[in-house]
């Protein structure tokens, strides 16, 4: 409010001046000039009454000659300060139009009822910072599970890009610096009901500061950054960034994942899947015979060290050897190739005869399907994985002949949105690690069979008054309820719903896969997993009382004095207080 206020009065000092100028020596000279009453007696008139023929005369309204017709003196004074006062209007009114439909008052007024509608909010809400592939792919997600959310981005175009988007909920969005604080303070940052801060821009300067700024103003948010640089990934950490996510190391991840157990690949992937996404087929990436990584930047690097790590011997084929970093490493002659990857003499000098194994990594997206759509003429049975830069792509990535598709801006997008929907998820994996992949796979064929060919609904509950009012209060009396309780129909307690418990949470205890009869507690959390139908049918128990006594006793008991004594008639016996 005060810069726009300084706004105001810095465009309008110059015409206001002037304008209360021209009335003052108007008004000065109406009061000096001599005038003549009715009686032909000299008569000057006083400044009240000088001040209000000024105003009306100012305006062209054009009252007539007040209190008394007026000399010639005295109209020749008024013909003048009528051009002088009409001329200084129209220049006061100029200015202001001008300052109306200046950038900078526009902004600020912008910034203005963006920061009103923030501290109006009623609901928890994330503040997202960048509104590139991934910020649009994170917004989308989370407004698709009715999670409310804030985007800062510098670049205009964006912001009103926001604007169109066909989204479930209205998303304020504001154009802005994320890095300064002022813009995070409008976005939010220390609203109560702000749960945490998502920063995605391009930039790990930026990030960083986000980071940085978050953390000190408002310690109990989460922040969620994006870096794929491992300097700033350790300065972030340093200042409590709750989760920092490197794309090209995460895919990595799910690689060396799918070498080792591609059930648990899978399974992960069935469980972050997007809504209503069919499932997707398991992939068995080589584990031995040559591999061929082009391209050896940020992901290259990623992916090399991962198949070393594997026992795998990659060749590189990269262009700038000495800007990469590459040439600095000590490779043998045999380890590595100069040149794109595009050509077909390249890809036979590193062996793509032989290989079992090729990852077109750069940064250019016509360079990579160019590698795939080569390597693959030479050597059809290649297991082939391409790198995706930009969505504007996608379609021609679909129909190139690779196993894997990595996209950064989806990986990001996507490991946020489980952070933020469902955070019990990535415990259960990280759990899962540990298990073999036979026991996977099992899980695999169980998940398959409940939801048949779209990824399974996973959501995570509390036994609490406001996750589960009936429970909570039923196991407050001393009811003993079971998760064999919570997924049985409320409609027909003889059959069970689509769901699988996949972990539980007490007192930092965690158990994989509990048994139906597993006894709960209050503050127990759970992480489940099946149809989006039995989600709502397992809500009704939830929160239903009634439904929570049929599941338990096998009757419907009828509940108010109506249907009571409905009843009790119906059983051929009178109601009470009967006459």
């Amino acid at each position: 409010m005060e810069n726009i206020i300084f706004l105001i009065f810095r465009r309008m000092r110059q015409p206001l001046l002037t304008l209360t100028l021209t009335y003052a020596i108007a008004v000065l000279g109406l009061v000096l000039i001599p005038g003549q009453d009715d009686a032909g007696n000299p008569w000057h008139m006083d400044f009240f009454h000088a001040f209000y023929f000024v105003s009306f005369m100012a305006t062209t309204i054009g009252f007539g000659e007040i209190p008394y017709a007026f000399t010639e003196a005295q109209r020749m004074w008024v013909t003048f300060s009528l051009y002088a006062t009409v001329v200084v209007w129209i220049y006061a009114i100029g200015t202001l139009l001008a300052l109306i439909q200046d950038k900078t008052f526009q902004k600020a007024m912008t910034e203005r009822r963006f920061a009103r509608r923030i501290k109006q909010q009623r609901e928890p809400f994330y503040i997202v910072c960048g509104y590139g592939e991934t910020g649009s792919a994170l917004v989308h997600a989370l407004t698709e599970r009715n999670q409310n959310v804030v985007v800062i981005d510098i670049n205009p175009a964006k912001v009103s890009v926001l604007q169109l988007e066909n989204l479930r909920q209205y998303v304020p969005g504001l154009e802005g610096d994320a890095s300064r604080p002022i813009h995070l303070l409008e976005a939010g940052l220390e609203h109560r009901l702000c749960q945490g801060v998502v920063a995605v821009t391009n930039f790990n300067e930026v990030n960083l500061k986000i980071a940085i700024t978050s953390k000190l103003l408002n310690p109990r948010v989460k922040v969620i950054c994006r870096a794929d640089s491992h300097d700033v990934e350790a300065n972030m950490a340093s200042f409590g960034t709750d989760y920092i996510i490197d794309p090209f190391d995460t895919f990595a991840t799910h690689l060396a994942t799918a070498l080792q157990s591609p059930g648990l690949y899978l399974l992960h992937s069935w469980l972050t899947g997007v809504r209503y996404q069919p499932l997707t087929d398991p992939i068995y990436p080589p584990k031995q015979g040559r591999w061929v990584v082009c391209g050896f930047g940020r992901f290259g690097k990623a992916i090399y060290k991962r198949l070393k790590d594997e026992g795998i011997d990659p060749v590189v084929i990269e262009s700038a050897p000495e800007k990469t970093g590459l040439a600095e490493m000590g490779l043998a002659d045999n380890e590595w190739v100069l040149g794109w990857g595009t050509e077909a003499v390249t890809l036979q000098e590193a062996g793509i005869d032989q290989a079992v194994g090729l990852v077109a990594g750069t940064d250019n997206d016509p360079n990579n399907l160019s590698i795939i759509m080569t390597a693959k003429d030479l050597n059809p049975n290649l297991f082939a994985i391409v790198r995706q830069n930009h969505d504007d792509n996608e379609r021609i990535f679909q129909a190139v002949d690779a196993d894997t598709v990595m996209h950064p801006s989806s990986i990001i997008a996507n490991k946020i949105r489980v952070l933020l929907g469902t955070p019990l998820l990535y415990e259960f994996v990280g759990l899962a690690m540990y298990e073999s992949d036979a026991w996977a796979c099992e899980l695999v064929s169980r998940v398959s069979a409940l939801v048949h060919n779209e990824v399974p609904e996973v959501w995570e509950l509390e036994i609490c008054e406001e996750d589960a009012f009936a429970v909570h209060e039923a196991i407050e009396r001393g009811s003993q309820i079971t998760l064999r309780d919570l997924l049985a129909d409320p409609q027909q307690r003889d059959q069970q719903i689509m769901a699988i418990p996949l972990l539980r949470l007490r007192e930092g205890a965690r158990e994989l896969l509990p048994g139906d009869q597993t006894s709960l507690k209050i503050g127990d959390r759970l992480l489940i997993c099946g149809r989006s139908s039995s989600r709502y049918r397992m809500e009704w128990t939830l929160q239903n009382a009634h439904a929570l006594s049929y599941i338990k006793t096998g009757e419907a008991v009828p509940h108010g004095w109506l249907w009571r004594w409905m009843s009790r008639r119906l059983n051929g016996r009178k109601p009470e207080n009967a006459g």
